[in-house]
C-alpha cells in the first residue's frame, strides 16, 4: 500500500523536557554467531531492555540459539523483552520505477523502495513508540551494521531527530550518521544519487 502523503515529522520523538534537550536514542545489533550468554551480556552492558527483531524470517539454522522462540525465552529469563517486527524486515524486492538508484545493491535498493510504503512507516512509528518507553535495540543477523538493512532503518530514525547507536561489542558503539546520498523531503526519505560509497555491499 502506497502512502497517501509522505511520512512527516508531525509526531516528535523527543520526550525529554525543554530544560534538558536531548535527542531520543535507539540502538542496533547483529546477533552474528555469538553464544546466547555473550549476546545477552552485550545487551545488558548497554542497558538495553527491549530487543526488537527485524528479521523477516526469525530463524537461524547455523545459530539455533537465535530461533525466535529460543531467543525470546532466553531474554525473558534475564528480564529482557522480545518483540518481532516483520513489517521492518528486509529481503524486499526492487520496483521497476525505483527512485532509489543511489543504491547499486539490489537488496538495499529494494528496502529503500519498501520505505516508500505506508506499511514501513507504520512499523517505524511502532518502533518509535517502543523506543520512547524503554531502551531498545533493533536486531538482525549481520554483525556489521553497514551490511544490513538496519542502516536504512537508522537513516529513517535520524531524520526524525533520533540518535542511533550501532552496538559493535560490550564496550564499543558506533553512532550512526545519515547515508551521504540520502535525501529527505518533508520526511520522505529517498536515495536518488548514485554513490561509490562502500555501503553498496551485499545485504544480509
Amino acid at each position: 500500500m502506497e502512502m497517501n502523503q509522505p511520512p512527516g515529522l508531525s509526531k516528535p520523538a523527543d520526550t525529554h523536557s525543554a530544560e534538558t534537550p536531548m535527542s531520543p536514542e535507539l540502538w542496533t545489533i547483529g546477533h552474528s554467531t555469538r553464544p546466547i550468554e555473550e549476546f545477552v551480556g552485550v545487551l545488558q552492558s548497554h542497558g538495553i531492555q527491549v530487543l526488537v527483531d527485524v528479521r523477516t524470517i526469525p530463524f537461524s539454522r547455523r545459530n539455533p540459539q537465535f530461533y525466535q522462540e529460543t531467543l525470546a525465552q532466553s531474554l525473558r529469563e534475564t528480564g529482557l523483552q522480545y518483540r518481532h517486527m516483520p513489517e521492518l524486515g528486509g529481503r524486499r524486492k526492487t520496483r521497476p520505477d525505483s527512485v532509489n538508484v543511489g543504491w547499486r545493491n539490489e537488496g538495499f535498493r529494494g528496502y529503500a523502495d519498501y520505505m516508500q510504503t505506508q506499511e514501513f512507516w507504520d512499523g517505524l512509528e511502532e518502533l518509535v513508540n517502543i523506543g520512547q518507553q524503554s531502551p531498545s535495540a533493533v536486531m538482525c543477523a549481520e554483525a556489521v551494521p553497514w551490511r544490513c538493512h538496519r542502516t536504512l532503518i537508522a537513516d529513517a530514525l535520524v531524520i526524525r531527530g533520533w540518535t542511533v547507536h550501532h552496538i559493535i561489542s560490550a564496550s564499543s558503539l558506533k553512532t550512526h550518521t545519515l547515508t551521504p546520498f540520502a535525501k529527505s523531503d518533508a520526511g520522505r526519505l529517498t536515495y536518488p544519487t548514485e554513490s561509490s560509497s562502500d555501503l553498496n555491499l551485499r545485504l544480509f
